[in-house]
């Protein structure tokens, strides 16, 4: 994260007084928030669109799907306030890494069927898990910030589901009731951040100003 919006505010900005001293939320804040959360909510209808295509009419030509996916949690990364940016820089490379592996995993078995690949053979949760390992954390730090028993949902179930999976003690249709419950409690936790105040999503930015004036400086 960076502390560039602090400098673009203007009078009428509300100010708050945050632990290191007071700071202001600024229009470029709230576009930031309002883009992460329309980033997720795209995310949550992707994944529960996909998974109710999957249950309807089978694993084919579902990969318009993972497309929107992958494009929606890069977006909610790119947006996401996390005061630690190691963890967030963390957090953007499961993404790439789960990206990366979906295109292998595209490239070896065809577009169309992706997920009838991933389901026959389980090793490939290696590839694409550090995908979801990322919309776990996402779903940590919504638990961390805001107590929403469906964030804690999001961030056990993902991991319980696939690694369940890949050391097969879960079959194909445990594995898909979990995932389906875990996008269903996506979707839930999303809606319930839109009649939120832009102020919680942002979260104190006197830290983030503390934390940037401790980094050494960078080398030119």
């Amino acid at each position: 994260m960076t502390d560039q919006s602090q400098n673009e505010g203007s009078p009428d900005d509300p100010v708050f007084e945050g632990v290191y001293g007071p700071f202001t939320i600024t229009s470029l804040d709230r576009r930031e928030v309002l883009g992460y959360r329309l980033a997720l909510l795209g995310l949550a209808l992707a994944q529960a669109g996909l998974l109710l295509q999957w249950a309807l009419w089978g694993s084919r030509g579902l990969w318009p799907w993972l497309v929107l996916m992958a494009v929606g949690l890069g977006l909610a990364l790119r947006w996401i306030h996390i005061y630690l940016r190691p963890l967030h820089r963390a957090l953007q490379l499961f993404w790439l890494l789960g990206c990366a592996g979906g295109v292998s995993l595209a490239l070896r078995s065809g577009q169309a069927a992706m997920l009838e690949t991933l389901a026959a053979d389980s090793r490939w949760i290696w590839a694409v898990g550090p995908f979801f390992a990322a919309l776990a954390g996402v779903g940590f730090k919504e638990f961390f910030c805001f107590q929403r028993p469906e964030a804690i949902g999001v961030t056990l179930l993902l991991p319980v589901a696939l690694l369940g999976r890949l050391v097969g003690l879960l079959d194909d249709r445990t594995t898909f009731t979990l995932l389906a419950i875990e996008a269903g409690l996506l979707l839930i936790l999303t809606l319930r951040k839109f009649p939120m105040q832009a102020a919680a999503d942002v979260g104190d930015k006197s830290v983030f100003a503390y934390l940037e004036s401790q980094r050494p400086p960078s080398r030119a």
